[in-house]
């Protein structure tokens, strides 16, 4: 049976708070196997026969129900993360200390219009890259050194978004990918 991992978007953020041993039963009573929990930021290693697309939408929907909140869902296989932790958007040993890259996952690349209209935010403190379904963003210095959000992407590509910092992608590529 497949494994995927499904990183859910507004868990344990912005007052909606999760226990991972409830986020595990959510996943278990859908009919999932093998379910674990990876840091308590949403994300989600289980088993199932079932598609990815036909997973994000039961997903979506049952933890809508359980939760009273839209939690928009993001599947991708161990080996999808693996690819994602090793890809270098900005060349080898571009992220410096000080620095953070974060990875925003998305259900589908964006058209051409809406990467033009993000890429076009570029400066420097922020770099951007669209590879494939994911977004990578640079940034250079602390929280306080950009005016580039998540909530903003979103606007700007008109989808839903998840991310999550470089160092995830790299521990969960290490012990599942």
């Amino acid at each position: 049976m497949p494994r995927y991992i499904a990183f859910l978007r507004a868990i344990n953020v912005g007052g909606h708070t999760v226990t991972m041993a409830d986020l595990r039963r959510h996943f278990e009573a859908l009919g999932h196997q093998q379910v674990e929990t990876f840091i308590a930021s949403g994300n989600v290693l289980f088993d199932s026969a079932r598609k990815p697309a036909t997973l994000e939408r039961e997903i979506e929907t049952a933890l809508e129900a359980a939760l009273g909140y839209a939690v928009a869902t993001f599947i991708r296989t161990p080996a999808e993360v693996a690819a994602i932790a090793a890809y270098q958007p900005f060349g080898q040993g571009a992220v410096e200390k000080g620095q953070t890259l974060y990875i925003t996952l998305l259900k589908a690349s964006p058209d051409a219009a809406a990467q033009k209209r993000v890429l076009a935010l570029r400066n420097a403190v922020d770099d951007f890259h669209f590879h494939g379904r994911e977004f990578y963003w640079l940034r250079r210095g602390g929280h306080d050194s950009t005016k580039f959000s998540g909530g903003q992407f979103e606007r700007l590509i008109k989808a839903s978004a998840t991310a999550r910092n470089q160092n995830t992608f790299v521990r969960l590529a290490a012990k599942h990918g």
